[in-house]
């Protein structure tokens, strides 16, 4: 015997925005930051609903996670943890004796190790709250890349997310 609610369709047919962020608040720690990153992956996916590994930028082709974290990092630059970074850089670099006399290559020399840094992290992040929407039932995940699709990632493997139907409607993205 089983309980006919728990198997029911009509939940997924009738989703709405409301309900997305109801489902976010109710799994993820951090909300607002994975609604962001819905937002990013359905952008990035089109109208096919799938994006990655890679996304074109520029010209570029840059792997689908580097591409989130270079899309969040306005929302890191007010942060007090910036901050942090940057002397712990600018420390890190005087010690050395790696950094440059002139003021603009230094800032330049600066700059670029703190974005390899936040993007270090801003991976991890993103993974967290693709994490997130995948247990909320919002996106799939599989990575792509050498030789053959697998659902593991490693072996030069890119990530690969498809946001479900109903995600993407309530998003606004199909009909």
């Amino acid at each position: 015997m089983f309980q006919p609610d728990l198997f029911s369709t009509d939940d997924k047919e009738t989703m709405d925005l409301p309900a997305v962020i109801e489902r976010l608040a109710a799994i993820s720690r951090r909300p607002r930051y994975t609604y962001m990153v819905l937002n990013l992956i359905a952008k990035a996916a089109g109208s096919t609903g799938r994006a990655g590994p890679y996304v074109q930028d520029a010209g570029r082709h840059i792997p689908l996670r580097d591409w989130l974290c270079d899309a969040l990092v306005p929302m890191a630059q007010r942060d007090a943890r910036r901050l942090t970074i940057v002397e712990a850089v600018r420390s890190d670099l005087e010690r050395r004796h790696a950094l440059p006399a002139d003021e603009e290559a230094a800032a330049r020399v600066i700059d670029q190790d703190v974005r390899a840094r936040v993007r270090s992290s801003g991976r991890c992040n993103v993974s967290r709250a693709v994490s997130d929407l995948v247990r909320a039932g919002l996106v799939k995940r599989h990575y792509q890349g050498y030789r053959v699709d697998h659902h593991n990632r490693g072996a030069q493997r890119e990530a690969v997310y498809t946001i479900t139907h109903e995600a993407r409607r309530a998003l606004g993205r199909y009909s």
